[in-house]
């Protein structure tokens, strides 16, 4: 396990086999704690071990729903509860469907949809790019379901947690918590607008309920006419650090997202020198596919039984498993926060 002499580590939770020093001195981030946030993060473990949940409960994953509440212990609780009993009910259970999904409408929904995870920035952070102006939602629905598009925008996160962000750190050599996002609403109009935004106010919802702290920068290029005016009023009721991820770019964005992304990395259509031979939004490149990096993910090692997911046959492990929300025992109430 890595030594941190700034971060108290649990031996129970603590399993990383990845950095887990923040590159950056920020309040709340591993490796720059202080001792009451230390307190925190051993004060919010307590209580979810008491509500009996046994899942999820390492240091990194703790710091997070803090820092997304402030440090407020007995919000990031409710918000931890909520994300548990979320996990256990989505798609059959989050573990599961990450283990057995398959996106086989993929290449067809690229030309409708394109998001993928594509190489990554100067920091070493993996690079998420959804290309707005070409969603038909209408089309899309011919292809697949609303449900099972949310689905692979889940196993995608999943997989952002493990094993991307983990093989990622190990070539940085440093702890690295987030993606480089970009959002390019070239061709978006009026009147397809308000589909757009209504789909991704549905998955940004899921984003920022259940997977708290994973956005590194977010580039909005190409927005559209009044995109600019709109944002610089929501940015007010926005928190000041998230406000500082944000870049709001428009039609001559190259020169700064080149600054913020290798060239050789970011795609020839956003201005940059990739042009992976299977195509860059299905090649799903970057140190996750490196041996050198990259490392079986822990819910890949799982089985339904593990997991405390029901599996189609009978459990024949010995001992009581835990329920599919991380709680041990079969008749755990969820906790309220």
């Amino acid at each position: 396990m890595p030594e941190n002499p700034h971060m108290d580590l649990d031996p129970k939770y603590d399993h990383y086999d990845f950095p887990i020093t923040a590159p950056e001195a920020q309040p709340g981030h591993p490796g720059h704690t202080t001792k009451e946030q230390d307190a925190a993060v051993h004060q919010l473990r307590m209580m979810l071990e008491q509500a009996g949940y046994t899942e999820r409960l390492d240091t990194l994953t703790l710091l997070r729903f803090l820092r997304a509440r402030k440090f407020n212990v007995d919000l990031a609780k409710q918000m931890f509860t909520n994300c548990e009993k979320w996990r256990s009910e989505f798609g059959g259970g989050v573990e599961h469907l990450t283990r057995t999904f398959e996106y086989k409408e993929k290449p067809q929904m690229m030309a409708y949809y394109p998001q993928y995870y594509h190489k990554t920035d100067k920091e070493g952070r993996p690079v998420y790019i959804e290309q707005m102006g070409k969603v038909d939602l209408e089309a899309m629905r011919n292809i697949t379901t609303d449900e099972r598009m949310l689905q692979n925008l889940v196993v995608e996160y999943e997989k952002v947690a493990d094993p991307r962000l983990p093989a990622c750190s190990r070539k940085a050599g440093q702890l690295l918590e987030t993606c480089c996002t970009i959002m390019d609403f070239k061709g978006v109009g009026l009147a397809k607008a308000s589909s757009v935004y209504g789909y991704v106010q549905k998955t940004s919802a899921v984003s920022q309920d259940y997977y708290p702290e994973r956005l590194g920068k977010l580039y909005v290029i190409n927005a559209p006419w009044g995109f600019s005016g709109v944002f610089s009023v929501v940015k007010r009721f926005l928190d000041p650090v998230t406000v500082a991820k944000i870049h709001v770019l428009g039609g001559s964005y190259q020169k700064e997202l080149l600054a913020q992304i290798p060239a050789e990395n970011l795609p020839t259509e956003f201005g940059g020198k990739c042009h992976c031979s299977e195509g860059c939004q299905l090649s799903d490149a970057g140190p996750w596919q490196d041996p050198e990096f990259a490392k079986t993910p822990a819910w890949a090692k799982k089985t339904d039984d593990d997991a405390n997911i029901p599996a189609t046959d009978s459990h024949t492990g010995e001992g009581t498993p835990a329920n599919a929300d991380g709680k041990t025992g079969e008749t755990q109430p969820h906790a309220e926060g």
